[in-house]
């Protein structure tokens, strides 16, 4: 692998973003050193940082970059307080996130949410529901439902001659066989190299989509015989997060379904600063362009303080190591020494508690130091 280039657009995005994108190109660097790698990061600007360089969210040159390069390693988007200021079409999430998606054909993303036993304090379920530990994968489909679907519009069906105006908003939810095939196979692709249990999530007392997401995925799992399917509504699932969430390995989306559900999960987790994710488009043997990015957002309040904590984007790297390149054992190297890390005692402010005997409090820099050495 030493002889083949590593081409990555780093994209930082906004807030805290360019602190955190920091600390994963640097862990990256030392892993490069070490695996005899040869990787070549280009950075561009996206978001609000896209739109102060270049007018726009997504500026030309910095698409053109991401056609050219294997992979994407991406930061966040999106200024609450400058967001407003812009026409809704022109904001950073969907001029630039959601047109990433659409152009890269990223149809599955993955959300690893786990929940490392030094951190027991910082899940909000008490240690009976935590069991043995919570290691859970939602597989969420990204490019179809509801956030797609045509018609999407707002419009005024009443009003004028003194009459209080009566405006509606309308969202389709629209779903394909073939979309719910390409999706399902990722899950079941995924299940078998983990606990072979799989749990898709669906509405099919409510919805049409549900009914056929649920025929579609029960077709695909025969398949798969070795891994075990549930379907569960979405409302249940939600609770049994909750109330036994060690019950889950990995758990099957639509879109809406699986944003909710996704950072429900995280919070399992103690933290969103913790949770990688990877969004994958077509697969050639064991890789696929990818586009990879902490579960969290651009967080302002924080942002230049070296307060935030940069753990999900660094293991977002060890996901495009090794999902984008076939680089397991420099992924694990980086998934381990996260964990050393952890175990050694190092904490960010949202995983820090008091109570711990041998923890320390750290800003960013200091635990992607201390992540780096342990590589």
């Amino acid at each position: 692998m030493s002889s083949t280039v590593l081409k990555i657009a780093a994209l930082a995005g906004d807030g805290i973003g360019p602190e955190v994108m920091r600390e994963a190109i640097k862990v990256l660097r030392v892993v490069e050193k070490k695996f005899a790698l040869t990787v070549k990061i280009t950075e561009a600007p996206v978001g609000w940082a896209g739109i102060d360089a270049a007018g726009k969210a997504l500026p030309d040159a910095t698409l053109q970059l991401c056609k050219e390069s294997d992979c994407i390693l991406f930061g966040s988007v999106g200024l609450p307080d400058r967001d407003p200021t812009i026409p809704k079409e022109e904001r950073p999430e969907r001029a630039a996130l959601l047109r990433l998606r659409k152009e890269f054909g990223l149809f599955a993303n993955l959300r690893p949410v786990k929940l490392p036993k030094e951190l027991a304090h910082a899940c909000p379920l008490s240690k009976e529901r935590q069991g043995d530990g919570i290691d859970i994968l939602v597989v969420r489909e990204l490019t179809g439902g509801m956030y797609f679907g045509q018609p999407k519009k707002t419009e005024e069906i009443s009003g004028g001659s003194g009459k209080a105006k009566i405006m509606r908003a309308i969202d389709t939810m629209v779903y394909t066989t073939p979309e719910i095939e390409r999706i399902a196979h990722v899950a079941f692709r995924t299940a078998r190299l983990r606990r072979k249990k799989l749990t898709s999530i669906d509405k099919a007392n409510v919805l049409e989509n549900g009914v056929l997401w649920r025929d579609v995925v029960t077709t695909v799992s025969r398949e798969y015989p070795d891994v075990a399917l549930e379907h569960m509504f979405v409302d249940n699932g939600a609770m049994q997060l909750m109330l036994r969430p060690t019950q889950f390995d990995v758990m099957l989306c639509e879109n809406m379904f699986g944003d909710i559900l996704s950072d429900e999960a995280a919070a399992l987790a103690g933290s969103l600063g913790m949770l990688p994710s990877a969004s994958l488009g077509a697969q050639s043997g064991d890789r696929a362009f990818g586009f990879y990015e902490p579960a969290g957002g651009t967080a302002p309040d924080i942002a230049g303080k070296n307060l935030a904590n940069p753990i999900a984007q660094i293991l977002s790297v060890a996901l495009m190591l090794r999902h984008s390149f076939g680089l397991n054992d420099a992924a694990a190297a980086i998934e381990n020494a996260v964990s050393a890390a952890i175990a050694a005692g190092n904490r960010t402010g949202d995983i820090f508690s008091a109570s711990e005997t041998n923890a320390r409090k750290v800003g960013t820099r200091e635990m992607g130091d201390a992540i780096a050495a342990a590589i």
